[in-house]
């Protein structure tokens, strides 16, 4: 059984990434829920077919932690900043700062020594990392996020169909569409409390106006533009995979 991010292993899950693209997210839990349905409808016979995928998840909104203040989209210019996958560091290459890949827990020693700027993860993962003992800058974007990234938990495909049948009804009744909401929200619920705990050790909350967030997202779009093309080069739809995504996005966040 494995938990981890599809976005590790680029090009594998491509269908995935469509939830990571900028500004995308709105709340993990409705993000979560149509994640998991885009996935019934066109991944899970294809990018996760050697796998009985139990939950597929996003974080909350992703935020910048900076040891430098990031007020305006100019301030990102050469900020070594580390993101998680190919969507996010592409995105912030085309933003003018410089992404550095490391696996996560690398990210605290890579702060302290200088050998990067700024990360992006959510609030949720700040604690355990003691990023606001590192930083002192957390850019927020207010009611919109800039990015998040996919989650996946799976098993062996073989390992489950070994098992009798009365133990395959626990894993499925316990498994799909209402974990994938659930781990979505505990998430985010998560973010509370590091973000509230960093702000007692003073840290300084850059919330973005709305006009600067406005911003962002007008430089962010050719990220979305450069991703659909390279699906639809490969064959995937692109352009159709947003367009559900967004829907089936919109009907969650309805419910």
């Amino acid at each position: 059984m494995v938990w981890t991010l599809p976005g590790y292993t680029p090009g594998r899950f491509p269908r995935t990434e469509v939830f990571e693209l900028p500004f995308v997210m709105t709340d993990a839990e409705a993000v979560s829920r149509a994640f998991w349905q885009l996935a019934e409808e066109t991944m899970l016979d294809q990018d996760f077919k050697d796998m009985k995928v139990l939950g597929l998840w996003v974080h909350g909104p992703g935020l910048i932690h900076s040891k430098q203040p990031i007020e305006q989209l100019g301030d990102l210019n050469g900020v070594k900043l580390r993101a998680p996958t190919r969507v996010t560091n592409g995105m912030f290459s085309a933003l003018g700062a410089t992404p550095v890949g490391m696996p996560i827990p690398a990210v605290p020693e890579a702060l302290s020594k200088g050998v990067i700027d700024a990360t992006v993860v959510p609030w949720e993962v700040t604690g355990a990392l003691k990023i606001n003992e590192l930083v002192d800058y957390h850019t927020d974007f207010g009611e919109d996020a800039l990015y998040t990234v996919t989650f996946v938990l799976a098993m062996y495909r073989a390992t489950y169909d070994a098992l009798p049948n009365d133990l395959k009804a626990v894993i499925d009744t316990n498994s799909g569409l209402e974990l994938s909401g659930f781990a979505g929200r505990r998430m985010q619920l998560d973010d509370a409390g590091p973000r509230d705990a960093a702000i007692a050790k003073g840290a300084v909350i850059i919330d973005l106006a709305p006009e600067e967030v406005a911003r962002w997202k007008e430089a962010t779009g050719p990220t979305k533009e450069k991703w659909i093309a390279e699906m639809d080069e490969n064959g995937l739809d692109g352009s159709g995979l947003y367009q559900r995504a967004m829907e089936l996005i919109e009907a969650n966040t309805e419910r």
